[in-house]
């Protein structure tokens, strides 16, 4: 069974992969290694976890503009996730998602932390604004 959220489109593109959900604001400068990945923040709930090649589901992004080429460094990489879900895409986050190619989406029209789980296989398609939900 397929479930659909329309979504606002804020970076373009197709992708398909699995979750990895968090409910804390993201700084990419200081909280991701850009050279693996990896979170490095020891107070965000997924320190530790990879985000290469995730749909990562983030309330917002946080912290400095430089959080944007950290966003397009990650992507020059091969580090950073395949697409980008938030509820609200602040300046910073949309602007390397942009920079990057990285699918993004954001205020979804139903509550995705109700719905979603770490793991779920999602098909983003940012073109048209919706997140395609395989349970």
């Amino acid at each position: 069974m397929e479930k659909i959220i329309k979504c606002r489109r804020i970076s373009k593109g197709h992708v398909h992969g699995s979750v990895l959900l968090t409910k804390d604001a993201l700084s990419f400068l200081g909280g991701v290694n850009p050279e693996t990945g990896v979170i490095t923040d020891p107070n965000h709930e997924l320190y530790g976890k990879k985000i290469s090649e995730k749909i990562l589901v983030i309330p917002s992004g946080k912290g400095s503009t430089v959080g944007s080429y950290i966003i397009y460094q990650m992507y020059k990489n091969n580090t950073a996730p395949l697409g980008l879900v938030a509820l609200e895409a602040e300046p910073i986050i949309a602007t390397g998602a942009i920079m990057a190619g990285i699918p993004m989406v954001d205020h979804p029209q139903e509550p995705i932390y109700d719905i979603l789980a770490d793991g779920d296989m999602v098909g983003l398609d940012a073109d048209n604004g919706l997140l395609k939900i395989e349970k």
